[in-house]
């Protein structure tokens, strides 16, 4: 990568950078994974693309990114692991908005400098876009550029996926001969559609040996067998074993413009705007063994620290859990700029720019919702077995749909598992929606003293808001005891499909057999519609859980200054750059929030948190400031050889989830028994 050793060598402080050549010689989707090319840069991806960016092994949201030098707005709500309950907090860019075709240069800046925006404590990262006036021919010229993006995992899709999707890419400049006006626009098409397969126990507890060895306790029973019995303080037991199927699309659209105006060779105008949109959607369907208790057979590994628990078996009629689930958000990201720089003297120069931006991120779904889950089930389980020792989950089973369980409940008494021993639970529509706004100028002063070294003075603002609004509403349908078995077939049989998921795992073998070789599919969208008006009329409505409405405020104001020197030491080029910045930030945090006015005991393990009325708005305020040094210095050793070394102080900020006013009310985490000593 050419431009980006050449970036490194000459640059004070640590820099990389990647140029747009560099990143057209290589087939990356989105700008983190072109990021990831760079040395201490890696990245977090979402359903197999690149989402965020760890630079040091700093995450995401302890990195800051910039376009064009400017603090950007944003957001996501991130529902690709099926955390159908994710709400906006992260400050981190989601560089899944943007395609890699529209870039001109990306610069990772991994030290501070005292002109470099603060909130990065891994790097601060710069998108630098195309420039009309950098073109390389006068007149107009262009660019258009078509992909096709194979996916191989489509081929295990249920729904009418594609497995060929675009990827189309088209750039239009014209600048006047004399270089001194121009035009550009960039326009971008990206599809993909995508599945997923995988196996993940809902959750793994960990429990205290006496409580588990404990035979009048939930987990054994005198009658228990338990191989290789454990011996650690604690033990790791799983509340069930699952498998998820997914079938995920993304539809990204970027748009860019920009107009140079240079009248003299002192003075050069910039606008440009950015426009983007990523719309999201996954449909998700398990299949769930949850484990009853207590346990028949269980069977630990030889950890030394915490034995965990790799086979386990009970014998005890129960249901399949086949929840489905529909995730959608759509995030729009826009941006408008200006920027004047003028040479108003030989050694004498004045930058200004302003900025504003605005990221949304909505539920997306055809209902309103950015999730939507309905639990249906089958109460036709006789025993239920889970074997870890291979390095992979396999379940194994047998089924009775004959017998009545828990209030005379069963399946259609057939001896196979079918659609006819399906009935509904529980269901829930969840919005969550993110708002972010940042406007900011600056300004800076430039004094050339000759001879590479440059004196600089400015001052950084920024006015930046987020909002994070979030609702859970929950209905209970056949509720989770499985009260109305038959009732799929009879309301939505033509909704529900049945498949083979664990025929899916094409690298592993989940060693299935029977009943665990079926399981069923639809949308939870179309399935709430027909389930939910059939349950309210029958005085079961859906009811609001909760509700959370957070405003974050931050106002930055920043000072600084900054000196840069070159010349020669022992005969060797050298250069310094030595500033510091100070800040003063403002933050004022706004919440509202139902107040919960019970902690309903359902069954089980099952506790419902029900959600009132909206109380007064919660505010808090608060402010800090910040003394920020640097020093950067380098020498060429050798020829072609450059050593270097760095000080700086900088700082990331919070999760704005750790700066909401609001106070979450949940059920308790999983307990066994809640209870107090009689008076």
């Amino acid at each position: 990568l050419n431009r980006a050793i050449d970036i490194k060598r000459n640059s004070a402080g640590v820099v990389d950078a990647i140029s747009a050549e560099d990143i057209g010689k290589f087939p990356d989707t989105n700008l983190a994974e072109s990021l990831q090319r760079i040395t201490g840069v890696s990245i977090t991806r979402a359903n197999g693309e690149g989402s965020q960016v760890a630079v040091r092994g700093f995450s995401g949201g302890f990195n800051l990114v910039t376009l064009n030098g400017r603090q950007l707005a944003s957001t996501s709500i991130d529902t690709s692991t099926g955390n159908a309950f994710a709400v906006g907090t992260g400050r981190s860019f989601d560089f899944q908005n943007l395609a890699s075709e529209g870039v001109a240069t990306l610069e990772v800046y991994k030290t501070g400098r005292a002109n470099i925006p603060t909130g990065g404590i891994g790097a601060a990262i710069n998108v630098i876009t195309r420039r009309p006036l950098d073109a390389r021919e006068d007149g107009l010229s262009g660019s258009i550029g078509a992909k096709a993006l194979y996916d191989s995992s489509v081929e295990n899709a249920e729904a009418n996926l594609k497995k060929v999707t675009p990827e189309l890419s088209g750039l239009i400049n014209w600048k006047n001969p004399s270089e001194t006006f121009g035009v550009n626009v960039f326009g971008s098409y990206q599809l993909r559609e995508s599945t997923s397969i995988q196996s993940n126990p809902n959750y793994w507890n960990i429990v205290p040996l006496a409580d588990f060895l404990n035979t009048a306790g939930a987990y054994i029973t005198p009658t228990t067998n338990i191989t290789n019995r454990p011996t650690t303080q604690y033990v790791q037991i799983p509340n069930d074993s699952r498998y998820q199927f997914s079938e995920n699309r993304r539809e990204r659209i970027n748009g860019q413009a920009n107009i140079q105006f240079k009248p003299t060779d002192r003075l050069e105008i910039t606008i440009d705007g950015l426009y983007a949109r990523n719309k999201l959607s996954d449909e998700r369907s398990e299949q769930t063994n949850w484990f009853q208790r207590p346990f028949s057979d269980v069977t630990f590994d030889d950890n030394k620290k915490m034995q965990t628990a790799i086979i386990l078996a009970e014998a005890k009629q129960a249901d399949k859990g086949y929840e489905q689930q529909r995730f959608a958000t759509k995030t729009e990201l826009y941006s408008v700029g200006g920027n004047i720089k003028w040479n108003f003297t030989d050694v004498l120069s004045l930058k200004l720019d302003a900025n504003h931006s605005k990221s949304t991120t909505n539920p997306d779904n055809a209902n309103g919702t950015s999730a939507t889950t309905i639990s249906i089930g089958a109460p036709v389980r006789a025993t239920h077995k889970v074997d870890f020792s291979s390095g992979f989950p396999q379940q194994s089973e047998t089924l009775n749909d004959c017998n009545a369980t828990n209030g005379g409940r069963g399946g259609n008494c057939n001896n196979i598992l079918d659609i006819g021993d399906l009935g509904t639970q529980v269901a829930r529509r969840i919005f969550s929606k993110q708002e972010s706004r940042v406007n900011q100028f600056s300004g800076e002063l430039g004094w050339d003293l000759g001879n590479d070294s440059r004196f600089v003075v400015g001052s950084n603002y920024v006015d930046a808001t987020t909002r994070s609004a979030s609702s859970n509403n929950q209905q209970i349908l056949g509720d989770w005891s499985i009260t109305d078995t038959g009732r799929v077939q009879e309301l939505a049989g033509d909704l529900i499909k049945t498949y083979c998921m664990t025929c899916k795992f094409d690298k592993y073998n989940p060693n299935s057999t029977g009943s665990a070789l079926v399981a069923f599919r639809g949308d939870a969208v179309d399935l709430l519609d027909i389930f939910s008006p059939y349950y309210a009329k029958l005085g079961r409505p859906d009811a609001l859980q909760g509700s959370s409405d957070d405003t974050v405020g931050e106002k930055n104001l920043a000072v600084y200054g900054q000196m840069a020197w070159g010349g020669d030491i022992g005969g060797r080029r050298a250069n310094a750059l030595i500033g510091v910045r100070y800040e003063r930030t403002r933050v004022k945090s706004v919440g509202l929030q139902s107040i919960p006015t019970a902690l309903a005991w359902q069954s089980d393990n099952d506790f419902t948190v029900i959600g009132g009325p909206p109380g007064a708005a919660v505010i808090v305020k608060s402010k800090y400031d910040n003394l920020l040094p640097s020093l950067d210095f380098n020498i060429e050793v050798l020829d072609n050889v450059m050593a270097r070394t760095s000080f700086s102080r900088t700082l990331a900020r919070a999760d704005y989830g750790n700066l909401f006013a609001s106070v979450t009310a949940n059920a308790p985490n999983r307990p066994t028994a809640l209870g107090a000593a009689p008076a």
